[in-house]
């Protein structure tokens, strides 16, 4: 189970900088500040934690489960802003939903650095624990902005980029529901024979609904299109 959770935590890392990578520089490097910042100043409480805290936590079942829904939380704000951010690329900008989806950097990153530190100082014994944090925060510091620079070098394609960031995030929900799993069964499953008129109803909704999304979807291109048609005619 450690090893999966240090999975997670480092492709929420990741995430983070695939966001800090839609960022100006200095907005990047002012983050890596704030995450500097917060390293120092969660040293007193990291050097007090153990491994057998750290085991103790991944086996307690309400601490998994509060942070099986942070991390859908987290996932689905990422998604909301990939879908907004492809809104404006394809010319169908919501520009005060995207502000806001903007801004946010993802706050799962910060559990992540603390457990970065604890690492730290449990595999760098007899060092001096303030130094270790102090060493940690200049490299979180250095490596955030230049980071998301490296992979808005790497994919310069914004579309790209974007792909890129949904699919890192996906993992990271998928990830973090297994990872926050811990094999007890809140209710025991009953044996029943299958509904057929149940599950032709289900379909039938299913088809209803997904005709009429594909219908109101068309009405709404064709309308728009024949409205900027005839604005530009006018002009």
């Amino acid at each position: 189970m450690e090893e999966v959770v240090t999975i997670l935590l480092f492709f929420i890392l990741v995430n983070c900088l695939f966001k800090l990578s839609f960022w100006k520089w200095w907005q990047a490097a002012a983050f890596g500040l704030v995450c500097a910042l917060f390293v120092v100043g969660s040293c007193r409480w990291a050097i007090l934690q153990s491994k057998t805290q750290l085991a103790d936590l991944l086996r307690n079942a309400g601490a998994m489960q509060d942070a099986a829904v942070w991390v859908t939380v987290e996932s689905a704000v990422c998604f909301a802003f990939c879908f907004a951010r492809l809104r404006e690329v394809f010319g169908r900008p919501h520009r005060a939903r995207l502000r806001v989806l903007h801004a946010y950097p993802g706050l799962l990153v910060f559990p992540a650095l603390f457990y970065l530190q604890t690492q730290a100082v449990f595999h760098l014994p007899g060092t001096d624990f303030m130094v270790v944090s102090t060493l940690l925060a200049a490299f979180v510091f250095a490596a955030v902005p230049l980071s998301a620079a490296l992979l808005r070098r790497m994919y310069p394609d914004e579309a790209l980029r974007l792909e890129a960031h949904f699919l890192v995030s996906l993992f990271v929900c998928i990830t973090g529901l297994i990872a926050t799993v811990n094999g007890n069964v809140a209710y025991a499953a009953v044996e029943q024979s299958s509904d057929a008129g149940a599950m032709l109803l289900t379909l039938g909704l299913f088809a209803l609904f997904f005709a009429a999304g594909v219908l109101i979807h068309k009405y709404k291109w064709r309308f728009g299109k024949s409205r900027n048609s005839g604005t530009f005619i006018h002009k």
